[in-house]
């Protein structure tokens, strides 16, 4: 297995219900180490670059909207096979259908208010840590 690295985003939701300590642990438990940690507001044109795969999407400006609607706990993780693991920790996107003991099953309101984002891919987790740690 492969130490890779990935991105994760507690968004404003999560932070709004205070739960990041609870997420931030449920990464270190699995195994995954911060290798970068900082909370920031997103400007809106931030919000738009960092989305912009789904710029053409119906609910691009309600996301960007979401995204700048309070703080944001962004974090690049660390550990074996991380991309894989984080998304599992994370649950599906849609909390009704996450798994029992997920992020999202516990901490996440609806699909658009899910609690969390993570990279999807190592191509993806790559551009996505340069955006917000190009020092990493």
């Amino acid at each position: 297995m492969a130490v890779e690295r990935t991105l994760s985003i507690i968004k404003p939701d999560a932070v709004k219900k205070q739960v990041i300590g609870q997420i931030l642990s449920r990464f270190e438990k699995a195994g995954l180490k911060l290798a970068g940690l900082r909370m920031l507001e997103l400007s809106e044109a931030q919000a738009k670059e960092f989305y912009a795969v789904h710029k053409e999407r119906p609910f691009f400006s309600d996301l960007v909207t979401y995204m700048c609607d309070g703080s944001v706990v962004v974090s690049v993780l660390e550990g074996e096979d991380a991309v894989a693991a984080h998304r599992q920790l994370m649950g599906a996107t849609d909390p009704k259908e996450a798994a029992p003991g997920t992020i999202r099953a516990d901490f996440a309101d609806d699909i658009s208010a899910n609690a969390v984002h993570g990279s999807d891919s190592l191509e993806n987790a790559a551009t996505e840590i340069a955006f917000f740690f190009p020092e990493l």
